[in-house]
C-alpha cells in the first residue's frame, strides 16, 4: 500500500473530525433553544415566569437599542478586569514567595486556607458596607475570588521545575533574573495559565456578587432592577450577557496559552 495515500487519507479523516467537533457546540445550543421554546410553549407558564427565546431576543434588542445593556455591561467588565488584574498580580507575587520559602509557607498558609473557608457571598456585604457601593468594593471582591486558584497554580507550577534544571543554570552561572526569565517562568507558565482560566471565569462571579448586594450600575444591578419589575426576559438577557463575558475572558486566556505555549506543540 502506498504510504503517501495512507497519510493523505489520515489527514482527510483528521480534518473532517475537527470540522465535525466545531459544529457540536452550535448543535447543542440549537437543541437547547428548541427545548426551551418547547417548554415555554407547552408548560402554560406565564411570561414573567418563563419567557420564550423569542421574547428574550426581543428584549435583548430593546436593551441594546436604548443603550442600557451596553452601559451596564461596560461597568461590569471594567470591575471584572480590574479585579482580575489585581488578583493575578498579588497571587503571582505571593505565590512566588511561598514557592521559594517553606518557612513563609508555614507562616501564611493557615490564613490563606481560613480565607477560603468563608464563602465570598458571606463577606461581600461587609466589604460593600466598609468600602461603599462603588467600584472599589466590586474590584476587591473580584480580586479575592480570583486570588486563591491563581496562587495555588503559581506555587505548583514553580515547584514542578526539575531540580536538575536549576543545577544546570547554576553551572552556567546564570543570575537570579536569568533563572526567573529563562527557566522558572517558561516552566511554570502552563500551570499558571490553567489557574488563569479558572480565575477569569470566577472574576465574573465576583463582580456580579458585589453588584447584587449594592451598586448603581452593572449587570448585577440590572438583574436586581429587572427582578423587581418582574421583567424576567431582561433577567435572562443579563444572565446570558454574563455568560458571554465569562466565555470571552476564558477564550482570551486560551489564546494566550496558544501564543505563549506554541513551543509545546512544536516539540510534541
Amino acid at each position: 500500500m502506498d504510504l503517501n495515500l495512507v497519510r493523505k487519507f489520515e489527514g482527510h479523516v483528521r480534518r473532517d473530525g475537527q470540522s465535525f467537533m466545531r459544529w457540536i457546540p452550535v448543535a447543542v445550543v440549537l437543541l437547547g433553544l428548541l427545548g426551551w421554546q418547547a417548554v415555554a410553549s407547552l408548560s402554560g407558564l406565564p411570561d414573567f415566569i418563563l419567557p420564550s427565546p423569542a421574547q428574550v431576543g426581543s428584549r435583548l434588542l430593546r436593551a441594546v437599542a436604548d443603550g442600557s445593556l451596553l452601559r451596564h455591561t461596560a461597568a461590569t467588565l471594567f470591575e471584572v478586569l480590574l479585579g482580575l488584574l489585581a488578583g493575578v498580580i498579588l497571587a503571582t507575587l505571593l505565590g512566588y514567595l511561598i514557592a521559594k520559602s517553606r518557612a513563609f509557607e508555614r507562616l501564611i498558609s493557615p490564613f490563606l486556607v481560613a480565607s477560603q473557608a468563608v464563602p465570598i457571598v458571606a463577606i461581600a456585604p461587609l466589604l460593600v458596607i466598609w468600602f461603599g457601593p462603588g467600584v472599589f468594593s466590586k474590584v476587591l471582591i473580584c480580586g479575592m475570588i480570583v486570588f486563591f486558584p491563581v496562587l495555588v497554580n503559581t506555587v505548583v507550577g514553580l515547584r514542578a521545575v526539575p531540580r536538575s534544571l536549576y543545577e544546570l543554570m547554576r553551572s552556567l552561572r546564570a543570575t537570579r533574573w536569568q533563572v526567573l526569565r529563562q527557566l522558572e517562568i517558561p516552566a511554570a507558565l502552563p500551570v499558571f495559565l490553567g489557574g488563569m482560566r479558572i480565575g477569569a471565569t470566577l472574576s465574573v462571579i465576583g463582580g456580579v456578587v458585589g453588584e447584587l448586594i449594592g451598586a448603581n450600575s452593572g449587570l448585577g444591578f440590572l438583574i436586581n432592577v429587572a427582578r423587581g419589575q418582574y421583567d424576567t426576559a431582561l433577567v435572562f438577557v443579563a444572565v446570558l450577557t454574563l455568560v458571554a463575558l465569562a466565555l470571552s475572558l476564558y477564550g482570551i486566556v486560551v489564546l494566550l496559552e496558544k501564543h505563549f505555549l506554541a513551543w509545546q506543540e512544536i516539540h510534541s
